[in-house]
Order: structure tokens, then sequence, then C-alpha cells
């Protein structure tokens, strides 16, 4: 175990993290994260309108869910090649590989133009369904924008402004981009948009499968425990969370039953109690049960955040990333917690999630409750707390024992 560990520590982890500082994967995680307060404010209209049920005359307040949430397609596509051109220290470009961007994916859309001089786009290619053709005409307006730094009209010694020499620099990308746009969209009547989603399609199933969930699942609390962020799996998984959770919303809509069991909802509701890896008992067993002083300090740092879902000060105070004793239990959790929640759920024992809620922030509990306004899923919450219990307890006494005694012995 020592040795995988410290192959682990020396070989994988730097690569891991070398890939996660990578301009282009780094760009994407900057992107989506630029955007999340635009994707919380839609969380935060969906639990308004649970008062719908209540008050039935209260205002529709759903535009505002629209207009945040329903464009994150549009704002990746926006900050993609902008976050690309500052990582490359090419400030003076980022903002018009933004609005390339914009342009270049509007385009792609398909957009139906009327002779009156009218527009219209699908609604929906806006959201999540579009974050795949997003993040693709990002990379793609990124790369094509920043290999034409490289040549410019000017010399070095010109007297014209900087800003001038831009405007001139970047006519032949932003031409030659918007040129393949209109040849694909205008010429070719190719829908770019249905054929990339086609090409991802087996990415979605296969996230979507009993298999999918838990390896997925796994994969990102096995990179957690060595201390890798679980952002490096994002730029993947998000856009196959978002557009599972739309189409329960909309299979809801239509009368029907939701079947996408890998939502960022069934996560936070279930799998991450306490923050991925399902940490939250063992800071309860080391707040009531810990012998050692260490740990008993750390559980009364570490057990408010663990509450609301945050445990990076249980993971690297206790600590569990790198230590061979806790990271087995981890390991556990991140098999069997999602693999019991995937049949629970596909058994139709509990309600599948079909409301946007990505408040993670939320106690555990009312985050659970939330998610799908099931009473069975808090007996499922109490079922996982349980069962992860179980799992930490018996590592967590092997480890506290060690410390305490290594203490006694000081």
């Amino acid at each position: 175990m020592n040795t995988f560990i410290n192959w682990m520590n020396q070989n994988f982890t730097p690569k891991m993290n070398k890939i996660t500082r990578n301009v282009w994967v780094s760009s994407i995680q900057d992107a989506l994260m630029a955007i999340l307060p635009l994707i919380l404010v839609g969380s935060l209209i969906t639990l308004i309108s649970i008062l719908n049920n209540y008050f039935s005359k209260m205002p529709d307040f759903s535009p505002i869910t629209t207009f945040s949430f329903g464009l994150i397609s549009i704002f990746v596509a926006l900050l993609t090649p902008y976050f690309i051109m500052e990582k490359k220290k090419k400030n003076d470009r980022k903002i018009i590989s933004g609005l390339t961007g914009v342009s270049l994916f509007l385009m792609l859309l398909m957009p139906k133009l009327t002779t009156d001089g009218g527009i219209t786009f699908t609604l929906e290619r806006f959201g999540g369904n579009g974050m795949f053709v997003a993040l693709i005409v990002g990379l793609l307006v990124g790369a094509v924008m920043f290999l034409f730094t490289k040549v410019s009209f000017f010399k070095n010694s010109s007297s014209l402004p900087d800003f001038i020499i831009v405007w001139f620099d970047t006519i032949i990308p932003v031409t030659l981009l918007l040129l393949v746009g209109w040849l694909f969209a205008f010429q070719m009547h190719i829908d770019l948009y249905n054929l990339i989603l086609k090409l991802f399609q087996p990415l979605s199933l296969i996230a979507q499968s009993f298999v999918g969930f838990v390896l997925i699942t796994f994969i990102g609390i096995f990179l957690y425990s060595f201390g890798i962020s679980a952002w490096v799996l994002y730029p993947i998984m998000y856009p196959v969370w978002l557009e599972g959770i739309q189409a329960n919303s909309k299979a809801l809509e239509q009368g029907l039953q939701p079947h996408n069991i890998h939502t960022f909802e069934s996560l936070m509701g279930w799998v991450w109690v306490g923050g991925m890896g399902t940490t939250l008992p063992l800071v309860l067993m080391m707040l009531f049960f810990a012998k050692s002083n260490q740990l008993k300090a750390i559980s009364k740092v570490t057990i408010t955040p663990a509450i609301f879902n945050i445990n990076e000060p249980v993971i690297f105070g206790a600590p569990v990333a790198f230590n061979p004793i806790l990271m087995i239990p981890m390991w556990l959790n991140g098999l069997i917690i999602p693999a019991i929640t995937y049949i629970v759920l596909s058994l139709g024992w509990v309600t599948i999630p079909a409301k946007l809620l990505q408040l993670w922030y939320l106690p555990v509990g009312i985050s659970t409750f939330l998610v799908n306004s099931d009473l069975r899923g808090l007996l499922l919450l109490v079922v996982i707390i349980v069962v992860s219990w179980l799992i930490w307890f018996p590592f967590f006494k092997v480890y506290d024992l060690q410390l305490f005694k290594k203490e006694q012995e000081e």
C-alpha cells in the first residue's frame, strides 16, 4: 500500500495536476466557475417556485431562470476563448476572441432567418444541452485566435496605436472562423448542434448507466483522495449533469417519469454527504468518539463546513488525502454509496430529481429533501449515513488509536 501511495504521490499526482493546470483545461474550468453565480440564481428561483404549490397568486419567476441558467452555453462560448487568451498572455485579444466565440456559436445553432428581418432560435440550445457545442466552439476560437497572434501585418517598430494593430491582425482569424460557420450552417445546412450531440450521446448513455454512475463517481473521489481537484472531470461531466436534469424536468412537464439518475442533484442529495467521499460520518466520529487530541481538535473545526457539504478541511486536515488508512474507506464509499443510490432510484423507491437545484452548500438533509421533495429521500439519506458510518468506523478506530499512542509516547 505504501509503495502504491508513494508512486501516486511522485508520479501520478504531478501529472494530473499538470493536466489540471493546462491552459485549455483550466480555461474551461474558469469559464464554468465564472458562470456559477448564474447557475445558482437559476437554482434559487427553482427553490422559490416551490412556493407556487402553496400560493397560487405568486408571480411567475421562471423568466429569471431562462435568462440566467437558460443562457449558460452562450456564456461558455464567450468565456472559454476569453480565458484562453488571458492565460496565453494575449490580453489585447481576449475580448474580441470572446465575442467571436458568441458569434460563431449563435451561427452554428442554425437560427431561422425570415425575409422581414426576423430571427428565431430554439431556446433549449442556449442551456445545458448546448454546452458541448459551446465548449468545442470556445476551444476552436481560442486555438485559431492564438495561432494568428504569431502573425502580424505590422512590424514591432510601427507607430500605430496597439488597438489599431489588434483590429487589423484579428480580421483574418475572425473572418475565417465566421466563414466556417457560414459554410456549415447556411451553405451546407449541417446542424452541428445535433451532430455534436449525437457524437457525445454515447458518453451520456454511459454516464447514465449503473456502471457509468458508479465508476465516474469513484474516479472523482479516487483523484480527490490524492489531493487532485475533481474539477479535472467537470469539463466533461458538467454538460452531462445539466443535460440530464433538463431532460428530467422536461419529462416531468410532459407527465412522464424522470429517468436520468446521474445528475448533480442526485450526487448532492445522497452521494456527497458532507462532501465528496461521504465524509460527514467521519467528522461526527472524530467529534464524539476520538481519543486523540489531533482528531478532536480537527473535528471542532470541520464539523460546521461538513454540515454544509464542504470537506476540504477534513480531507487535508485529518488528513484523509495521502493517508493509507483513511483513503481505503473513502474509496469504498466512492463505490458503495453511488451503487446504493442508483439502485434505489432506478427501482422507483425514491423519486428521481427533476428540478435544477445546485445549492450544494445547503445543510445536509435540507438539500436532500429539496432535490425531490420526497420523504423517502430522507430515509435513503439515513441509510446512506449508516452504511458510510459502518465503512468509516473500523478505519477511524485504527487511525485514532495510532495517533493516541503517538501522543502518549510524546
